[in-house]
This record gives C-alpha cells, structure tokens and sequence, in this order.
C-alpha cells in the first residue's frame, strides 16, 4: 500500500476515491449520482487550498482523504480541516487511516500549519475511537446554515 498525493491529471484517481467514499458513508447519491465534470475536478485538483490524499493498493484506490487549508486571518497561519477520510471495506483495520493522516500532518507542517482538525459524527465509533488515539478532544456542536441569495453591500 501506497499513500499518494493528488494533484493536476489526477481526476481518475479522484473520481475512484469518490466511489469509496460512497461506499464507506453508504451514500451514493451524493458521491455518484452528479458527477462533477473533468473541468471541474481539474480545477479542484489545482487549487493550493485542496488537499487529496489516496491509499493504492495494487494501483487501485482503497482509500483516502480530503482536506482544505484554511488561512487564518488573526495569525500567519493556516488550519487543515480534515473533511472526509475513508478506507474501503476490504482494506480496514490495516492501518491505512493511520498512514493517511499522518501524510496529511506531514502535508500540515510542510505547509506551516498550527492544527489539522476533524469532525466525527455521534455513534461513529471507530471514527472516534482513530481520532481520539491521535489528538485532543473538543466537543462543539456543528450547524450547517444555508446559502442566502442576494447582493453585499460594500465599501468601494
């Protein structure tokens, strides 16, 4: 098993990682239904901010994360927001979650950042039980809060 980077080129890789991610969180629709256009993920594979690790095994991906590097405006610095890791069915409990996080806190400190943080759901247990091993806990409520269409008023 391999742990590798995405970057420019790597759409295939991306939209096998999206496969697993479908898998892993049972939700299909949200991982397959509408794929996003090769433009698009071509985009997203370029932007700095964006981060795409992938578990190979065999050149076919078994797992993975993505993440996001969010400058921070009160410090010269930067956070990584671990938005989703999983690792295929077949391929768990062989310390590949393990393996991709600690590529990402390589990525983090190569980068700067102070903190590489993740959420987890409630009842998620060995999604709980990988972090806690890993870091401090902090418990926070999360709140999705809908786009609001209209115009901003701003200083010209």
């Amino acid at each position: 098993m391999t742990v590798r980077q995405l970057g420019s080129g790597d759409r295939a890789l991306l939209r096998q990682l999206m496969d697993v991610f479908g898998d892993a969180f049972e939700d299909r629709v949200t991982y397959g239904e509408v794929p996003p256009t090769d433009a698009y993920l071509e985009k997203l594979l370029a932007r700095d901010s964006f981060i795409a690790l992938v578990a190979l095994h065999g050149g076919a991906v078994v797992g993975g994360i993505t993440a996001y590097d969010l400058p921070k405006p009160e410090q010269e610095r930067s956070e990584i927001y671990l938005y989703d890791l999983a690792v295929a069915e077949s391929h768990r409990r062989q310390g590949i979650a393990t393996a991709l996080i600690a590529a990402l806190q390589r990525i983090a400190a190569k980068r700067g950042a102070w903190v590489v943080f993740v959420q987890a759901d409630h009842g998620d247990d060995p999604a709980i039980a990988l972090y806690t091993k890993l870091g401090a806990r902090e418990d926070v409520l999360h709140f999705d809060i809908a786009p609001m269409p209209g115009t901003l008023a701003h200083d010209g």
